[in-house]
């Protein structure tokens, strides 16, 4: 067995193990990032490539390193079919947008690590997490050739991705770590990358579609004017082939997709709910999707996992100065995340909530009546300011959805109330129970509303 000794081991190199560990590296720290991918592999992850808040990145990789995978910067705005209702909806979408070629963005993330001083193991699958007695995590066992690797750190980043296995390792019980963690809080996505003839006419816009069944949506994200991202998503309980079947079909039917050839197919799961209430523990921090942090309306998880992942080292960067990581050494992370985007995660749950309780057509009807303005703010913010003739010009279109409409008026209320809950996020372990009692008393008044059946 050969044991390696570091001062952060970050397990997974991803946008968020990446920047964790680069973060950490810049202070001077000895980091080492573990990845179950070979080299050449490795960066090459299942994503819708856009990119929300393509504007800004954490120091430690700057946006400067990353130019290269940014391929379709003139994307401005989310295009809506609706076939329901026989309808497209043009939604502006704040903010500066980008679509990423996936892998060379991996690539580029993962050499920005390398410079800032990181080092890579690679092919290397971890299988358990090492800790003490009093539950303090030491670090983690994987194997790599054949051979049992052992890593000893004073914090372990856990950037393992959705349903991460260290979390099924690790004994957290006696943490604050979010262990109310089950399979119907995620999605499985695929995606296939797809060369057309011609431009397409819609190549400054995000295309999102309906699935046949409530399940689900389909993308068509344009790298370029030729080079497709498309794609679905839809929930872990569902039969994944058939809900392929209707990309495929979709693809069929679309005479943009004539002749088109498929240069790359993947897949993968990702989070569709709010973010951990807590995702430390000692010696331990989750970051990225294996904490819940993607936008549980979109999908998009890039941004959000760059900061948590700067968070999440800073945070291990100042317990270790202190000769402490424990859990309220290292619970600024948590502060941080809920100020940054977590409220608002939060609050575009509610509306993931409300759309289990309500009729497909139904909920596409209600869409179409909705000033596409508004739809954005609530799509990206969590809510949105609808005044009373707003109210009014909504209702008169809406005829045939007034229940439905009053429902998600009631809905967005209780949202609001939820953002505002999580904008007063504890500011130590303690206090962190009767945060929930709070919250979950808010949750019980939306399901109470929306009819849904309890998501956590």
């Amino acid at each position: 067995m050969a044991t390696h000794e570091h001062d952060v081991v970050v397990v997974g190199a991803g946008t968020a193990g990446c920047y964790a560990a680069a973060t950490a590296s810049d202070a001077g720290y000895d980091v080492v990032v573990v990845e179950r991918k070979d080299e050449e592999e490795a960066g090459h992850i299942a994503c819708g490539d856009a990119l929300k808040g393509a504007d800004a990145f954490p120091e430690a990789i700057p946006k400067s390193q990353l130019a290269s995978s940014f391929t379709n910067t003139d994307v401005d705005h989310g295009r809506f079919e609706i076939p329901q209702e026989d309808t497209v909806l043009e939604i502006p979408v704040p903010g500066e947008l980008a679509v990423i070629d996936r892998w060379e963005y991996g690539r580029s993330i993962i050499e920005g690590a390398e410079r800032a001083g990181v080092e890579f193991h690679y092919d290397t699958v971890v299988k358990d997490v090492t800790q003490r007695e009093d539950g303090r995590v030491t670090g983690v066992r994987g194997k790599r050739d054949g051979s049992v690797q052992r890593y000893n750190a004073d914090v372990v980043v856990d950037a393992a991705g959705s349903l991460s296995i260290l979390q099924d390792k690790a004994d957290l019980d006696q943490s604050t770590f979010d262990t109310n963690v089950t399979y119907s809080q995620f999605c499985s996505a695929y995606r296939e990358i797809v060369e057309v003839e011609e431009p397409v006419e819609w190549s400054d816009a995000l295309v999102f579609k309906p699935t046949e069944r409530a399940a689900g949506y389909l993308w068509y994200f344009p790298r370029t004017e030729t080079e497709i991202n498309a794609g679905l998503g839809f929930q872990m309980n569902e039969e994944p082939m058939h809900l392929v079947d209707d990309l495929k079909r979709d693809l069929r039917n679309r005479p943009e997709f004539a002749g088109a050839t498929v240069e790359d197919k993947l897949g993968a799961a990702l989070p569709t709910r709010r973010p951990y209430d807590s995702a430390v523990a000692p010696g331990f921090v989750a970051v990225g999707d294996a904490a819940g942090h993607v936008n549980p309306t979109t999908g998009g998880g890039i941004a959000g996992a760059a900061y948590a992942g700067k968070y999440a080292a800073e945070a291990a960067i100042d317990a270790i100065e202190d000769g402490d990581v424990g859990e309220d050494a290292l619970w600024e992370y948590n502060e941080r995340v809920m100020d940054h985007f977590g409220a608002r995660y939060a609050g575009l749950d509610v509306y993931n909530v409300f759309s289990t309780a309500v009729d497909v057509d139904d909920l596409m009807g209600l869409l179409g009546a909705l000033p596409s303005d508004k739809l954005a703010e609530a799509l990206y913010s969590g809510s949105a300011n609808v005044g009373w003739w707003l109210k009014v010009q909504t209702a008169i279109k809406s005829i045939g959805h007034w229940d439905l409409i009053y429902d998600l008026y009631k809905t967005k209320r209780h949202a609001d109330d939820l953002i505002d809950h999580y904008r007063d996020y504890p500011s130590s372990p303690d206090r962190l129970s009767g945060w929930q009692a709070r919250r979950d008393a808010i949750m019980d008044d939306i399901y109470a509303t929306t009819g849904a059946e309890p998501k956590y």
